[in-house]
């Protein structure tokens, strides 16, 4: 559902990871005291910066990016979600108060805002036609982005949690701290010597320091930064999981999402389980989600088998109470509830 936008994310990090590697190795070579190395990097080493300075440098612009990464991807979330809504809620007076409230003060602020460059891609007819469709229920109504997107501050908790609030997702960082990547991350990566909040807090300030040209005496090695990396990317698959199960939730009280069953077994070493299911089609290569509220846990999963009292099979039409084997191309656990979405 909004597996794009994260795959963009990663692909993104990724690239930081390779430049911050590639930095780290071109530093070894300019740094190492090997005289046939250096030889062969001759033309590298003309120009070549104090150890100190880049450092320094791969500090800055990784830090910069990375955050920026994270900005982008919240803003895109929450773009994508808004655009799902007139799908969901086919009457505007059908959204959350909340909802309707902030796309019309958003408006209203547009209006008087439209002047300014970032705005320039805006004409005032396009900023009122998807209020207008909506107050008069002639037309299928739409919801500006731009109109939730006002933010002075950067994406702490608190302004984060806002943004989402206000496009009718809540309780998002509660949804965060549970989430297991995030708490691998804490737990595995930072010994629990911080708090999700705190590792947030400390890449929004080196950001700050980056980008308001302070001087940076402070900075990041190589791991470190590659940490940060990981936290960007594990924040964000669990901001994605959670607007997915949000869309999942809307889409049950309309008839597009069904829950059909449950994992009763899960066998790591296997990476398999079964599950206890409802009447429904399973089929090698097709795909279900996996939800949980409780572990926050929301994530789509290809079908890679299926067995049926231990015999393989390509295809099954199941019927209530029917336990099936599944083995699935992401790992899952034994509880989680299985959801077909349209």
């Amino acid at each position: 559902m909004f597996q794009e936008l994260l795959a963009t994310v990663r692909e993104n990090i990724s690239t930081v990871r390779s430049i911050i590697k590639t930095s780290d190795r071109l530093r070894d070579i300019g740094f190492g005291g090997d005289a046939i190395t250096k030889h062969s990097f001759s033309t590298l080493l003309q120009d070549i910066p104090s150890l100190k300075e880049w450092r320094v440098y791969d500090h800055c612009s990784a830090i910069t990016r990375l955050y920026a990464i994270y900005e982008n991807f919240v803003e895109n979330l929450i773009s994508r979600w808004l655009g799902l809504l007139p799908g969901l809620f086919p009457r505007y007076s059908d959204l959350e108060e909340r909802i309707r409230n902030t796309h019309q003060m958003g408006v209203g602020r547009l209006l008087l805002d439209l002047k300014k460059n970032r705005y320039e891609h805006l004409s005032p007819k396009e900023v009122v036609h998807g209020l207008f469709r909506g107050v008069t229920g002639e037309e299928e109504y739409e919801l500006l982005s731009d109109a939730f997107l006002f933010h002075e501050q950067n994406f702490r908790r608190e302004t984060l949690e806002k943004l989402l609030a206000d496009a009718g997702i809540p309780n998002a960082w509660a949804w965060v701290d549970k989430h297991r990547a995030v708490n691998n991350f804490v737990e595995e990566i930072r010994g629990n010597q911080n708090t999700t909040e705190g590792e947030l807090n400390e890449l929004i300030s080196y950001r700050n320091d980056a980008a308001h040209g302070a001087l940076i005496d402070d900075f990041l090695g190589s791991n470190a930064l590659l940490e940060l990396c990981d936290f960007v990317d594990t924040l964000c698959q669990a901001l994605a999981e959670l607007v997915t199960y949000q869309a999942i939730e809307c889409k049950k009280s309309i008839g597009q999402a069904r829950e059909i069953g449950k994992i009763t077994e899960w066998f790591k070493k296997h990476e398999a389980g079964v599950a206890k299911v409802e009447e429904t089609t399973l089929s090698v290569g097709g795909s279900l989600f996996l939800v949980s509220k409780g572990s926050s846990c929301c994530q789509l999963a290809t079908i890679k088998s299926i067995r049926i009292d231990d015999i393989p099979v390509e295809e099954v039409q199941t019927t209530t109470g029917m336990e099936v084997g599944l083995k699935f191309d992401v790992d899952a656990r034994k509880d989680l509830l299985l959801y077909t979405v349209e």
